[in-house]
C-alpha cells in the first residue's frame, strides 16, 4: 500500500503524472460509459470494468481473459504480458489504479461523505446511520462490511449525480489503514464509534489501536473538516480536541444526551438537545445491549444535525433490525437464541457476556467461539474472557476452538475444537427450552449452529 501514500502525497513528481494521466484522461471517461466495476472474475459483471487484483497466492491478471469472455467490457491489467486487444487497459498497478479512479470520480461529485471506523459497531452504526439519514436524503452507504482498501473504493464508485450523503465505513488491520483510507475517501465528516482490543496483532498493542483509529481525526483536522465525537470515551474528548464538533454522550452538557433506559433484550432509551428543544419519548428499538446504545446515539446525532425531524429519527432507529448474524434474536422451536456471530474481540465479548448476564431469562447457555488476530495477549485474553463467562452463572458454557484450551481455561462445560464438533455433539445433546448466545469471529462460521438449537 506504499504506493497510495507516494501517489497522494507526491502525484505532482516527474514520473507519477502517467498514473493520473491514465485515470483522468483514459480510465475515467470509460468509467463513465460503463459505471459498474468488478473485482471477481467468478462473478463478472456485464458490461463493467474488470480490475485484475493480484494476491499473496494469485496473479489477478491472469483472470482477466476470463472476465472478458464472461461479458465485461474492459479489464485493468498491470502486467502487459496479458495485454490482448484494446479492452485491456494496462495500469501501473490494478489496485492503485482503482483506488485513484474512486478518488477521482468523488472529488467529481457533489456528494456529502462521511466516514466511519472504531473497533466495535462500525457497521451496526453505519446501518443505523443509513437507516435515519436515508429519509432525507439520497444515500449510498458501503454494503456489509466492504471496508478495506478494495472495499471503500467499490462504495465510492457506487456514488451518482443523484447521492447526496455517502456513509463510508473503514476498517483497519494494521497502523496507517485509516489514513490511506482517508486519502481515497476524502471525507466531509467523521466518525469512531470506540476502540477496545480488536487486531492487536496488527496494531501493536493497545495504544496502536487508538493511533490508528485516530488517524480520522488527524485526517480531518489537518483538512478543517468536522466529526461525530463519542464522549462516553474519553479518550475521544482528549484527540479531537481542536476540532469543529458535534459530541453525543450521557450528560448535559453534550450536543446530543441520551438517557439509557434497560437493555431487556432491546434496548430502550430516550434523547435530548443540550438546549433541551427536543426531548424524546421512550423509544424502543430492536437491538440488544447497552453498546449498541451508543450505536443508536451517533445516528440520532448525525440525523439532527442533517435537519431531520424528531420523528423520522425515533421512527429509524426504533424500526432497524439487525441482519447478517449480528445481534440477532431468533426464536426456534426449542429455544430463543441471541446470535452474533459476526465478529468478536476481547471488548465485545465482554460486553455481550455483562450484557447476557444481565438478561431476564431463566436457563442461560453461552457458546464463544475464538477471537482472532490478538498475537502475544491471545491466551491471557481467552482465557479472561472464559472466566469472565463461567463466573456470571450462566447455566453451560461451551467454548469452541483450541485457543481456549491452550489458555489453560478449566471449568467450561465442554470445549470443543471447531464448530464440525459442536455440531454433532449438539445433535446427540439437544438443548432445548433455555435462551443460547452464539457469540464469536466470523473465522468460526459459528452461525452454522443456528438449526443445531
Amino acid at each position: 500500500m506504499a504506493i497510495v501514500k507516494i501517489y497522494f502525497y507526491a502525484c505532482s513528481i516527474p514520473g507519477f503524472l502517467f498514473s493520473m494521466d491514465f485515470i483522468k484522461n483514459k480510465l475515467y471517461p470509460i468509467f463513465l460509459q460503463h459505471p459498474l466495476v468488478c473485482t471477481d472474475s467468478r462473478n463478472p459483471v456485464a458490461g463493467s470494468i474488470f480490475f485484475a487484483l493480484s494476491g499473496p497466492s494469485f496473479n489477478g491478471n491472469s483472470f482477466a481473459e476470463k472476465a472478458l469472455e464472461e461479458g465485461c467490457a474492459f479489464a485493468v491489467i498491470d502486467d502487459p504480458a496479458f495485454r490482448k486487444d484494446e479492452r485491456y487497459l494496462v495500469a501501473d498497478d490494478s489496485l492503485v489504479a482503482l483506488q485513484q479512479l474512486a478518488n477521482h470520480h468523488r472529488l467529481q461529485q457533489n456528494a456529502i461523505v462521511l466516514g466511519v471506523t472504531g473497533s466495535n459497531g462500525k457497521t451496526t452504526t453505519k446501518e443505523l446511520l443509513h437507516a435515519v439519514l436515508k429519509r432525507k436524503f439520497n444515500t449510498v452507504a458501503t454494503i456489509g462490511n466492504l471496508n478495506n482498501q478494495i472495499g471503500v473504493p467499490l462504495t465510492l464508485l457506487r456514488i451518482t449525480k443523484e447521492t447526496q450523503l455517502a456513509i463510508i465505513e473503514m476498517g483497519a488491520s494494521k497502523p496507517g489503514d485509516i489514513k490511506e483510507l482517508m486519502e481515497i475517501a476524502e471525507p466531509d465528516y467523521g466518525l469512531i464509534t470506540n476502540i477496545g482490543k480488536a487486531h492487536l496483532e496488527g496494531m501493536g498493542g493497545y495504544e496502536g489501536v487508538i493511533k490508528t483509529k485516530t488517524e480520522l481525526y488527524d485526517w480531518l483536522r489537518k483538512h478543517h473538516k468536522m466529526v461525530f465525537v463519542n464522549t462516553i470515551h474519553n479518550v475521544f474528548i482528549e484527540k479531537a480536541a481542536g476540532l469543529k464538533q458535534l459530541t453525543f454522550g450521557v450528560t448535559p452538557e453534550n450536543d446530543i444526551r441520551g438517557e439509557f433506559l434497560g437493555a431487556d433484550p432491546f434496548v430502550h432509551f430516550r434523547w435530548g438537545t443540550k438546549d433541551l428543544t427536543i426531548q424524546s419519548p421512550v423509544i424502543k428499538t430492536q437491538l440488544l445491549g447497552f453498546y449498541n446504545y451508543e450505536n443508536l446515539l451517533a445516528a440520532v446525532a448525525a440525523g439532527h444535525y442533517f435537519g431531520l425531524s424528531e420523528k423520522e429519527i425515533n421512527d429509524a432507529v426504533s424500526s432497524y433490525v439487525p441482519v447478517n448474524n449480528r445481534s440477532q434474536i431468533i426464536d426456534s422451536e426449542n429455544n430463543r437464541i441471541i446470535l452474533d456471530a459476526y465478529n468478536a474481540n476481547p471488548t465485545s465479548m465482554e460486553a455481550a457476556i455483562t450484557n447476557f448476564s444481565e438478561m431476564k431469562a431463566g436457563k442461560k447457555v453461552v457458546v464463544l467461539g475464538k477471537m482472532m488476530e490478538l498475537g502475544p495477549t491471545s491466551a491471557a485474553e481467552h482465557k479472561r474472557i472464559a472466566d469472565l463467562a463461567l463466573c456470571a452463572g450462566f447455566e453451560k458454557v461451551f467454548l469452541v476452538g483450541s485457543l481456549y484450551e491452550d489458555s489453560g481455561v478449566t471449568g467450561a462445560t465442554r470445549i470443543f475444537k471447531d464448530v464440525n464438533e459442536a455440531i454433532t455433539f449438539f445433535k446427540d445433546h439437544p438443548v432445548k427450552d433455555a435462551t443460547v448466545m452464539i457469540k464469536g469471529s466470523r473465522a468460526n462460521q459459528l452461525e452454522l449452529l443456528r438449526d443445531a438449537f
